[in-house]
């Protein structure tokens, strides 16, 4: 029964990390705490180290310094079959030969542990898959191959289990579909998972905290919600969903408040929101949080306005449509418009001003690589 796989799970802290290859360095001085039973991903793009990250957690690469400790105990010197952790890849890697209840099993009885079969069928029940135990892997779909792997990784009873990248090659409604899955079982064995991913909407739909990682570093950590509503850097913005990003020197502040200059627009973020105060800083918004008007708006101290632009791409998505509208001296801007039956322009080339509230806006902590002195907007 899937009761017989409820464990506690362990935390995991990383102390220190640094990571060397012949030319490079992959990690470097990571610190980083994940509680016990705690659904934890790293996010990032190919070659920020995630991958990196979790091959020394496996035991798999040593690091060149720092510490690796699992439940209080430092295993950065233990070998990696004595460490109590589990790894799901992408490639499923099942024994075609074997029957799927005898890939669960065949881990158990290497190590001569009692009642193989009997285990291996509890961890087949957990992953609803016991009444196909005696199948090969040839015969399951995708996802129920990769749930096998998963049956095979849980039945060793790891304090931490590792998935690098499970449901990358999962077609995307199954992808979705796993993800509930995999949260659910997440949830029902109190295990620690550590799961690294590129892929955003992944990291956002099934963690409890996202650690975005870029270049050997945590860029920003925190719960996805937070992260998407308030990113505190460039990279962070963009990664994580699209953001419009506008440079340009502060020219008021109050105690609530400071306002930048954008090619003769007052834009506003409030103070809490920013992470500069002076200077030249990057003032954001998501497309989602903002809208266009086909008049000018009455000024209003509670939101920001810009424009006048012009639509230059309109493209529909499903839930939404997605507006590409030029802007004279600023640059192009994206709003989403969500697709609740007529849309506000269609027409390319329409005249338009863009708004949005100025709780919504962001400030970040760095600018914008490009054309740093002027004021730009990055897509």
């Amino acid at each position: 029964m899937a009761t017989e796989f409820v464990a506690r799970g362990a935390d995991l802290e990383l102390i220190g990390i640094r990571k060397e290859f012949p030319g490079f360095v992959a990690i470097d001085d990571l610190d980083l705490k994940i509680p016990a039973g705690e659904f934890f991903a790293l996010l990032g793009p190919s070659g920020c180290g995630k991958t990196t990250t979790l091959r020394l957690v496996a035991g798999l690469e040593e690091p060149t310094a720092g510490r690796i400790l699992i439940g209080g105990k430092d295993v950065t010197d233990t070998k990696p079959h004595e460490r109590p952790v589990n790894t799901v890849f992408q490639s499923y890697a099942l024994f075609p030969h074997m029957s799927v209840l005898e890939n669960v099993a065949f881990g158990l009885k290497q190590r001569k542990i009692q009642d193989p079969m009997v285990k291996a069928q509890a961890s087949l029940d957990l992953v609803e898959l016991g009444h196909l135990a005696q199948r090969r892997p040839q015969q399951l779909s995708g996802g129920q191959q990769q749930r096998v792997a998963l049956a095979r990784a849980l039945v060793n009873r790891p304090s931490l289990l590792l998935l690098d990248e499970p449901l990358g090659a999962l077609d995307l409604k199954l992808r979705r579909q796993m993800q509930i899955e995999l949260k659910a079982i997440q949830m029902e064995v109190g295990l620690t998972f550590l799961h690294v991913t590129h892929d955003q909407e992944e990291a956002m739909d099934m963690a409890d905290t996202v650690a975005v990682m870029n270049k050997g570093h945590i860029e920003q950590m925190g719960s996805p919600e937070k992260l998407y509503d308030r990113p505190k850097t460039v990279f962070v913005s963009k990664f994580l969903g699209q953001s419009n990003l506008f440079v340009g020197e502060v020219v008021e502040s109050n105690p609530e408040s400071i306002s930048i200059n954008v090619a003769g627009n007052k834009l506003t973020v409030p103070k809490n929101r920013a992470e500069l105060h002076v200077g030249m800083i990057a003032l954001g918004v998501r497309p989602e949080k903002a809208m266009f008007h086909e008049e000018e708006p009455d000024q209003d101290s509670g939101k920001n306005l810009i424009g006048p632009g012009e639509i230059i791409d309109i493209r529909f998505t499903g839930v939404s449509n997605q507006y590409l509208i030029e802007i004279p001296n600023v640059g192009n801007v994206t709003v989403f418009a969500q697709n609740i039956g007529k849309s506000p322009v269609t027409e390319l080339g329409a005249k338009v001003w863009v708004s949005w509230k100025v709780e919504h806006s962001f400030g970040l902590s760095d600018l914008p690589l490009a054309n740093q002195t002027e004021s730009i907007t990055v897509i």
